[in-house]
């Protein structure tokens, strides 16, 4: 347990919640990621108005209102934008030559043994209510995109100019280029997006996020800086700056608001320079727990009876980002238990849960999904899970490991749960072996959900009815919503994703189709006549819930 969590520990078990209770919540920490703060709100156990007085009681620290107070210009220069953004700190005021910072999170003491280094002067906090603080940044501490595309003035000229590392590390480490690159990931982690993607092109030089499924433009930083930023991204992911020929692979790892993040870097050589992709880990965002996922609850009781099986083979698939690997780390989550010894085999790791034994699969030395899956035979696990099968080798391997009494989660590259069978008759696997092995399998898209402040009720067209196939007497009495646009969705008419999902649960009659061989409809027709629900029928009912669109349903299934 790190000092702040233990500090927190100690002031709500002196205060009176219980010990259990605080007990489920490390737990609940351990197997989540999620602050030991955020889980004691989540639960109930205390609410965040509670936390501020037992905190500030405990520290004898003053509480302020951030939003109503008149800070003076000269106090908040005290403070550069970056460090503020960093750490969750406000400059308020100066008593007496001693200056007073608003903290979010005054029991980070490591934090504050950087502040005392970076500002090099002693201080005095305060604390502020948490929901407070990204506003008040944004007020206090205001980042325009034009203001930061203005800061590289007339920086550098042509991109030869920067064929010498030293040259090119120098504008790496350029004053404007630090603030630019640190602006782009902070705005991203704010917008809640899921992928940065930094692209060269002849004339521009691009940059855009990926939010809910969408991409979004920001507008251009000048072209002649293509090479300073992506430098400056390599050197903060550890990677080569002047290796610009092969594809590299790195991770920064950093903090928003004292919370910490993890960025995913991608490098790919093109013909204009090197494509540059972020994909954004932030803990405090994902929510590694099944009843987060928004699946149908009798879906999810099978779901949860088929993990808890003792061998057997499941399957999740799906294209890529349909939020397979959180479906899987929330599977694995859930039967986390100190009983059972988990081993993953993942390219690459992209979430760190404790009790859980995980190996990056790293294929330029040699270190395969095949090879992790024969090593793992050999460490006694009582689950495994391989990131994905992808050859016959492996997909042989994972249904020994399965027949001799091993539970095996992976994923594959299907469209639904029925041709996820021919798919691996397709890899070499023999029939008889699938029938032996194969638990299920759970097929699923993300869809985006209607934006909550602007869900606005409407009646279908018969265009639309058609492209369901349906009639108007099929959705008679049933109300379908969009979203009109607003500041909260940033006028797309959606905010946040769902999934849907269709689970093929394996039975003798399964079973018998698959031996001999039948095609895919057939095992679809006879998974669906024994109570499968489609992937299409799964997304009409979020329909009817109000939760997504007509055309995000139609364009997933």
């Amino acid at each position: 347990m790190d000092q702040e969590t233990q500090a927190l520990y100690d002031i709500l078990f002196d205060a009176g919640v219980s010990e259990d209770k605080l007990k489920e919540a490390l737990e609940e920490r351990e197997r989540s990621g999620k602050s030991f703060r955020d889980i004691v709100v989540d639960y109930g156990f205390c609410t965040e108005k509670d936390i501020l007085r037992l905190v500030s009681e405990s520290m004898g620290l003053e509480v302020v209102d951030l939003l109503e107070m008149d800070i003076q210009s000269s106090t908040l220069e005290m403070i550069d934008s970056n460090t503020a953004r960093t750490y969750g700190v406000i400059a308020i005021r100066v008593d007496d030559d001693t200056l007073v910072l608003a903290m979010r999170n005054p029991l980070d003491t490591t934090a504050i043994d950087d502040l005392r280094f970076i500002l090099g002067r002693d201080f005095i906090l305060a604390m502020a209510p948490d929901e407070q603080f990204d506003e008040a940044i944004e007020k206090y501490y205001p980042v325009d995109t034009q203001d930061v595309m203005s800061m590289f003035g007339d920086m550098g000229g042509a991109e030869s100019d920067y064929e010498d590392v030293d040259d090119l590390e120098s504008a790496a480490n350029s004053a404007p280029v630090v603030r630019f690159v640190d602006f782009v990931i902070r705005q991203a982690i704010k917008d809640k997006a899921s992928d940065i993607h930094f692209e060269p092109f002849e004339h521009e030089y691009r940059i855009r996020y990926r939010v809910d499924g969408a991409l979004y433009e920001l507008p251009p930083p000048p072209k002649n800086m293509a090479m300073p930023i992506t430098s400056r991204v390599k050197i903060l992911s550890g990677l080569n700056i002047s290796e610009r020929r092969v594809p590299q692979d790195g991770r920064i790892q950093t903090k928003m608001n004292g919370k910490p993040v993890d960025l995913r870097v991608s490098c790919l050589p093109t013909s204009y320079g090197e494509s540059v992709v972020l994909r954004v880990l932030d803990r405090t965002v994902v929510n590694l727990s099944l009843d987060s996922l928004g699946m149908d609850e009798n879906l999810l009781k099978k779901f949860r009876e088929i993990i808890h099986l003792p061998n057997g083979i499941l399957l999740v698939t799906g294209p890529t980002g349909s939020g397979k690997t959180t479906t899987l780390y929330s599977a694995i989550n859930e039967i986390n238990v100190v009983g059972d010894k988990i081993l993953t085999a993942e390219d690459p790791v992209e979430y760190d849960i404790d009790g859980i034994v995980q190996v990056p699969i790293n294929e330029a030395v040699g270190m395969t999904f095949e090879k992790a899956l024969r090593a793992f035979l050999r460490q006694d696990p009582d689950r495994i899970l391989v990131g994905e099968i992808r050859d016959f080798i492996t997909a042989q391997i994972a249904v020994e490991a399965s027949l001799t009494g091993h539970f095996v989660f992976s994923t594959l590259h299907t469209n639904d749960s029925a041709s996820t069978v021919t798919r691996l008759v397709d890899m070499g696997l023999e029939p008889f072996l699938i029938c032996s092995s194969l638990v299920g399998v759970l097929s699923q898209r993300l869809l985006r959900r209607v934006c909550y402040a602007c869900k606005t009720p409407y009646t279908p067209s018969d265009e639309e009815l058609d492209r369901l196939e349906m009639t108007r007497e099929d959705v008679a009495g049933r109300q379908f919503f969009y979203g009109k646009g607003c500041p909260v969705c940033k006028n797309t008419g959606y905010k946040g994703r769902k999934a849907i999902c269709e689970l093929m649960v394996m039975t003798n009659e399964l079973s018998e189709l698959i031996y001999r061989g039948a095609p895919t409809l057939e095992i679809q027709n006879k998974a669906t006549a024994q109570g499968m629900r489609t992937m299409r029928e799964d997304g009409m009912i979020s329909i009817y819930n109000g939760e997504t669109s007509v055309d995000e349903v139609l364009r997933y299934t």
